[in-house]
């Protein structure tokens, strides 16, 4: 008679969903279009609010950090405190705009908190990835993922919605000041169940892993599939943070989107992201990730080459193309991140090349939406015209996202589809 195995960490992979779901609300309050809700009130410009939207990226270069901490365990308990910090200090961005003190100063403020905050966001990201990821079967990671990312994408629909709704009726009756409050006190409140999903959570103590110091971490660097993973997203992040970027502002000030309306895209994408987040996951245990991907980047693609026709004439038609396109690439390619390193990494250098590839993807990430700065000041100053063309900026960015969009498959042809998977 078989007795059946009791699964002891169920509990813990349904808090992880929960936990991931929470996480992605509050990037979505302090991210894109709300992030320049808030600049906009303080009086930033746009290329500016793009290089802030950036941060995101930029914060991932700091995912270097984990590979020195990594080994300290348990990983729960450092984890826990970092994650808490890190969304104090988001749910604090919300109350800058209230301070009785200067523009400048505001400015600072916001800069300081939102960088502070997605650098500890990010150095303790990869050790709490491999925690979770660790209580999940080795063939069953595809689908779970998508499990996952379903029910963030569902919840997170329900969330931007509300939040649209808060910040454009407050802001409609002329009192912006207390959306921003209510706003900043929901933040508050998720950060507060979302440290219970991490307290509950248990942690399963297998293998080793490696203490690196700083020539340990060089070594890495000798690994030919960590580098050839991290060149695939370091050109994924710098063909999507160059557009993605400047979008939030192109939206509010340019498009002249709500912010309800803007809530609005994100679930017309979220939904079409939830759809197709399964299937992928299906189709990447079943045949690769590298193949998934082949697909993923030829949607993206196609979102980029749609975003370039994005006028304020056809702009709600033609953003939401550009939305639901890109969201259903990035679908297969969020989780590609974690399970190609699954792959093709030892399990020793697992955390080590999680943070590799997302540090060197991330500064990519933010350098490359730095280094096309001043070309959107440029442009927007020059009455959104180049070379004697009315273009906006951030038509001419999606046309060189879509450009190197196109060599990431060629080099996902040439280099990691010829990559031999490691054997566990």
């Amino acid at each position: 008679m078989n007795v059946q195995q009791k699964d002891d960490y169920k509990a813990s992979r349904i808090l992880y969903i929960i936990e991931a779901a929470l996480e992605y609300f509050v990037a979505i309050a302090v991210g894109t279009v709300y992030l320049a809700k808030i600049t906009s009130e303080i009086g930033i410009p746009d290329n500016v609010t793009g290089i802030l939207t950036s941060f995101v990226s930029l914060g991932c270069g700091f995912q270097i950090i984990a590979i020195f901490v990594a080994h300290k365990k348990p990983v729960k308990r450092w984890v826990t405190v970092f994650h808490v910090i890190s969304q104090l200090l988001f749910s604090a961005m919300y109350f800058v705009p209230l301070l009785p003190v200067s523009r400048a100063w505001q400015t600072a403020l916001l800069i300081v908190s939102l960088l502070l905050a997605q650098i500890l966001h990010n150095a303790i990201n990869s050790p709490k990835i491999n925690w979770y990821m660790s209580l999940v079967e080795e063939s069953k990671r595809g689908r779970f993922t998508a499990n996952k990312e379903m029910v963030s994408l569902l919840g997170g629909m329900v969330f931007s919605f509300a939040l649209g709704q808060i910040m454009d009726s407050f802001s409609e009756n002329g009192k912006i000041s207390i959306g921003f409050i209510v706003c900043g006190v929901m933040l508050l409140f998720l950060t507060g169940i979302h440290t219970l999903t991490l307290v509950f959570s248990k942690e399963k103590m297998c293998g080793e892993v490696e203490r690196f110091n700083v020539k340990e971490v060089f070594s890495l660097f000798k690994d030919k599939n960590i580098l050839k993973v991290i060149g695939v997203f370091v050109l994924w992040n710098i063909a999507s943070n160059i557009t993605v970027s400047y979008m939030g502002a192109y939206q509010i000030n340019d498009l002249g989107f709500t912010t309800s309306f803007a809530s609005v895209i994100i679930i017309v994408g979220s939904t079409a992201r939830a759809v197709i987040s399964r299937p992928f996951g299906n189709f990447a245990d079943k045949f690769s990730f590298c193949k998934m991907l082949y697909i993923c980047f030829a949607i993206e693609g196609a979102a980029f080459l749609s975003a370039i026709f994005i006028t304020p004439a056809n702009g709600k038609f033609m953003y939401i193309v550009y939305y639901v396109l890109y969201s259903i690439g990035c679908a297969g390619i969020n989780s590609a991140v974690i399970n190609l390193i699954y792959d093709y990494v030892d399990y020793e250098k697992r955390i080590g090349a999680l943070a590799l590839v997302n540090t060197a993807s991330g500064f990519a990430g933010f350098l490359a939406t730095l280094a096309v700065s001043p070309l959107v000041d440029y442009i927007q100053s020059s009455g959104n015209r180049i070379f004697g063309i009315d273009l906006y900026a951030q038509q001419l960015l999606s046309l060189i996202s879509a450009i190197v969009i196109a060599i990431i498959s060629i080099y996902l042809v040439t280099v990691i589809s010829k990559m031999k998977k490691h054997q566990n």
